[in-house]
């Protein structure tokens, strides 16, 4: 089954990674104070209470992928995406159906989720499979990391852990990808 996934050209490509220009995206997000293995599963229960019905017009809103995770700073929820580093935390995004636009989408009933139209931009991205776990995100981000500094890829923010698989799907059949935003 096809999972719609947010629109973007592949502006170049490597054997390492890829830099994508993404097109404006909605995201329902939430930030939870948990740790990196943990963040994940708090915030998806709350966001997929929104997204099964639990906000102003009981609206069944499909899911689609990534499933995104980034660190957090406590700061105002007006803060952009890619935030900067700084006390315990995650931000965590749904992405939502392209049919919806800021008028259309139902509001949360769950003060926690906040609705945010993320704008176009260029991003380098990093694939891998495998578990989700800080440890593997943390060796691939390494290599990742490694690679734009040897080619001179010059980014914004921190990190953004982007999964596309249900907890379901087989550890080694997961699709997962790290994403950095690209200085343009």
């Amino acid at each position: 089954m096809a999972i719609e996934e947010p629109k973007y050209a592949v502006d170049s490509k490597n054997d390492r990674y890829e830099i994508r220009a993404y097109e404006s995206t909605l995201v329902a997000e939430t930030v939870v104070d948990a740790e990196f293995d943990e963040a994940g599963n708090q915030a998806f229960r709350i966001l997929a209470d929104y997204i099964f019905g639990n906000n102003t017009s009981q609206t069944k809103i499909e899911m689609t992928a990534p499933v995104a995770q980034v660190k957090s700073e406590k700061i105002e929820m007006t803060a952009p995406v890619n935030l900067t580093k700084s006390g315990s935390g995650f931000l965590v995004q749904f992405t939502m159906p392209a049919k919806f636009n800021m008028q259309n989408l139902p509001k949360p009933k769950d003060e926690r989720v906040r609705i945010r139209e993320i704008p176009g931009r260029k991003v380098a991205v990093f694939g891998y499979s495998g578990s989700w776990s800080e440890s593997r995100y943390k060796s691939k981000l390494g290599e990742f990391v490694s690679a734009l500094e040897k080619d001179g890829v010059k980014t914004v923010g921190e990190p953004v852990f982007a999964r596309f698989n249900s907890p379901f799907r087989l550890w080694f059949l997961r699709r997962n990808e790290i994403w950095f935003e690209v200085v343009q």
